[in-house]
């Protein structure tokens, strides 16, 4: 039996891949910390062969650590469930032999300001950036670049549109640089992050994501996915839908920028994750790239609407091997979020439907306190429907979205 390390489990990521893991008869040993594991479910330990209990606060030293637990226990592949972790699964990878990405290039993958530099480097179709640890530095920046506002603004190594905001004067300009830079520790692994702040110019247009496989070095990408986002000066994500509604020659630009991007960054062996946005015929640009997988249940509308696991692939190509990667179906999927409308105590949710196309959750406790939907972190549950194409399945979500209230009590 093939024994695979995957680095965090926790998560619908980790949960997606510990099934994909157990549906293809692959051992899976876990790297966390004891607290976190604690809090696993019950059916997500049952799939996992092994744990190595990690200390996150230093990756050089939990590189080394993982190294010498994966020589000493034959493991075959390196995969991660946890975005801030993609780097150190390729460089753990790496290490062994096994199949992984670039090492060198590894922190491209993860660290916006690694990526920025490197699609500049290589004239990758992106956002035009500054970056800086302090606010006088990217006001200098500022100066010579020949940006003006809007602007985007956020942190080099966070992730679900946290610290995100755009801006339209030197006042904001400030106070979202404060934001950006108010979570220097990960959670809930504590991890330091990257306090360096960047400003992009702001890029007008439709945004997509995609997702690929790249299996020694050839690309195939899975799906497209339109996103849905708010259009304030924050940018949380609201939901998704697979596939995206587009012409042929658009996908062709989007699918052409996209490897510009995966080139640049040194993807060989794994999967992808890119956001990206279409800004004219024919022109499109990077947001940014992702070396792990999907979140916000993405893998789940892939499979919803082709078929394929995206979770079984990217295993299989850790381990060597080639995926089946032929659609089986020709469906379409979507998820869409439930997010307070203000901060304040969550009530309650009402108006959501059943029905045998349609998964729901919410994770909010009644009597919690929630937050402004500013950002992914608000959310306190999600909806997924299916349908037989896209325009079926966003009217089926908008009617859903239509449908639902979500309570909430002045705090």
């Amino acid at each position: 039996m093939k024994k695979l390390l995957l680095i965090e489990a926790n998560g619908n990521a980790g949960e997606d891949l510990l099934q994909a893991a157990r549906n293809l008869g692959v051992a899976v040993h876990v790297a966390t910390h004891a607290e976190l594991y604690e809090k696993y479910p019950r059916e997500s330990k049952d799939k996992i062969a092994g744990t190595v209990f990690t200390d996150f606060r230093d990756l050089e030293l939990a590189r080394k650590a993982l190294v010498e637990y994966s020589r000493g226990n034959d493991i075959d592949g390196v995969i991660t469930g946890w975005e801030f972790f993609s780097s150190l699964a390729t460089q753990v990878a790496a290490d062994l032999g096994l199949p992984a990405h670039d090492p060198g290039r590894a922190d491209g993958c993860r660290n916006k300001r690694v990526m920025a530099d490197l699609f500049a480097e290589c004239t990758v179709p992106s956002p035009r950036t500054v970056h800086s640890a302090t606010l006088e530095g990217v006001t200098e920046a500022l100066a010579g670049s020949g940006l003006d506002y809007p602007l985007v603004v956020k942190p080099a190594e966070n992730a679900g549109s946290i610290g995100v905001s755009v801006v339209h004067d030197a006042d904001e300009l400030a106070k979202a640089f404060e934001l950006a830079q108010g979570w220097p520790l990960e959670f809930p692994h504590g991890t330091p992050l990257d306090t360096t702040v960047l400003v992009q110019e702001y890029i007008g247009g439709v945004e997509f994501s995609v997702e690929s496989v790249i299996a020694d070095g050839a690309i195939t990408h899975l799906a497209v996915t339109q996103k849905f986002t708010t259009t304030d000066n924050s940018r949380a994500e609201l939901g998704h839908t697979v596939p995206a509604d587009l012409s042929a020659a658009d996908r062709a630009t989007l699918l052409d920028t996209v490897e510009q991007a995966q080139v640049a960054l040194g993807l060989r062996n794994g999967i992808s994750h890119t956001e990206i946005k279409l800004v004219g015929p024919g022109e499109a640009r990077i947001i940014e790239l992702g070396a792990r997988p999907p979140g916000d249940h993405i893998m789940k509308l892939v499979a919803g609407a082709t078929g394929i696991s995206e979770a079984e692939a990217y295993i299989t190509v850790a381990l060597g091997g080639v995926p089946d990667l032929a659609p089986k179906v020709d469906r379409a999927a979507a998820i869409r979020f439930l997010t307070p409308p203000r901060a304040g105590v969550f009530r309650g949710v009402t108006g959501i439907p059943e029905g045998v196309d349609i998964e729901s959750e919410v994770y909010a406790e009644v009597g919690a306190e929630v937050g402004d939907p500013t950002d992914n972190v608000a959310r306190i549950g999600y909806v997924i429907l299916t349908g037989n194409s896209p325009d079926e399945v966003n009217q089926l979500a908008d009617d859903v979205v239509d449908a639902v209230t979500v309570e909430v009590d002045a705090g």
